[in-house]
C-alpha cells in the first residue's frame, strides 16, 4: 500500500523501493510550523503506523538548502487567543506522539537549521544525519514559553541531563559538530552528500527482513525504559517472534547458498 497523496506542506516521495521520504515543504518560511504542516505530519504518521508494512524505512528532510524547520510559525501565532494556541500545540503533540509511535525506522536528514519544533522533530528520529552547516536550537525559554514537544525529554536522553539543561535554560544553538560529539548526530554531511548518505542507509536498512528491523526498534525504545533485567526478558519476547517467520528461514537458506535474501516481511 502506498501512502502518496498530495498535501499543503510536505512533499511525498519514493526515492528507492521501501522507502518513503517526507519532505517539510514551506520553503519561503524555512518550513516552520503551521496548524497545516502538524495536521499533514499527523496523517502521515498515523497512516503509517497503522499499515507498518508499507514502507521498511523513513527519511524525514526539509526543503532548500537554508532550514530543516526553524519552529514555530511565530507569524501564524502573532495575536492567537490562549484558546486558539493550546488548540494549535495539541496537533504539534499528537503528530509528536505520532511520530514516536512509528514502527517503522524513521532517519532524519538535517539540511539546515532545526530550531524549537524542528529540532523536536528532528529528536523523534530514530538517529539523525545532518549538513554541516545545520544548527539546533530550543529557543522556546527566550518567548516565555518551553519546549512542549518533546524536547525537554528527547534532548536530555539525546545528550545528557546537564548538557541539555544548559541549553533548554539559555536557548543557545549548537552546531552540528557539537551534536554529532554528544551523540544527538550520528554523522555530518557535506550539504550535498546529505540526501545520498542518508539514502544509501536507509536503503541497507530497507534490504534487510523488515520485521526484525521492527523489532529491533521496538525493543531499543522500550527497553530503555526498563532496568537491564526486564529489558532483557522483553529483548527475548521481541526476538522469540522472528523464529517463526518466513523471513528468518529465507535468511538463513539464503547465507548457506551464498545468495542475497529476497525478504518478504512475513
Amino acid at each position: 500500500m502506498t501512502h502518496l497523496r498530495a498535501y499543503e506542506t510536505l512533499a511525498l516521495s519514493e526515492p528507492a523501493p521501501h522507502i518513503l521520504q517526507v519532505t517539510l515543504n514551506r520553503p519561503a518560511f524555512s518550513n516552520a510550523m503551521n496548524t497545516q504542516m502538524g495536521l499533514d505530519m499527523l496523517a502521515v504518521f498515523d497512516g503509517l503506523g497503522a499499515d507498518p508494512a508499507a514502507y521498511r524505512a523513513i527519511i524525514l528532510t526539509g526543503a532548500g538548502e537554508k532550514a530543516f524547520c526553524a519552529g514555530g510559525d511565530l507569524k501564524q501565532r502573532l495575536g492567537m487567543t490562549d484558546e486558539a494556541w493550546q488548540a494549535q500545540h495539541l496537533v504539534f503533540e499528537r503528530q509528536v506522539r505520532a511520530m514516536l509511535a512509528c514502527p517503522i525506522p524513521l532517519l532524519g536528514a538535517v539540511n539546515g537549521a532545526a530550531y524549537g519544533g524542528g529540532c523536536e522533530m528532528a529528536l523523534c528520529c530514530d538517529f539523525l544525519y545532518a549538513a554541516r552547516h545545520a544548527r539546533f536550537a530550543l529557543p522556546e525559554v527566550t518567548l516565555g514559553i518551553m519546549p512542549g514537544a518533546g524536547g525537554t525529554q528527547n534532548l536530555p536522553r539525546a545528550v545528557g541531563g546537564r548538557r541539555a539543561k544548559e541549553h533548554l535554560l539559555t536557548g543557545r544553538p549548537f552546531d552540528a559538530e557539537q551534536a554529532q560529539a554528544w551523540g544527538m548526530v550520528n554523522r555530518v554531511c557535506e550539504a550535498a552528500e546529505l540526501l545520498p548518505a542518508v539514502l544509501d542507509t536507509a536503503a541497507r536498512i530497507a534490504a534487510n527482513a523488515p520485521l526484525a528491523t521492527r523489532q529491533i526498534k521496538h525493543s531499543v525504545n522500550t527497553g530503555m525504559q526498563m532496568d537491564l533485567a526486564s529489558a532483557l526478558m522483553f529483548e527475548i519476547e521481541a526476538y522469540n517472534r522472528l523464529v517463526p517467520t518466513e523471513d528468518r528461514r529465507e535468511g538463513v537458506a539464503a547465507f548457506n547458498e551464498k545468495r542475497r535474501p529476497d525478504f518478504k516481511g512475513r
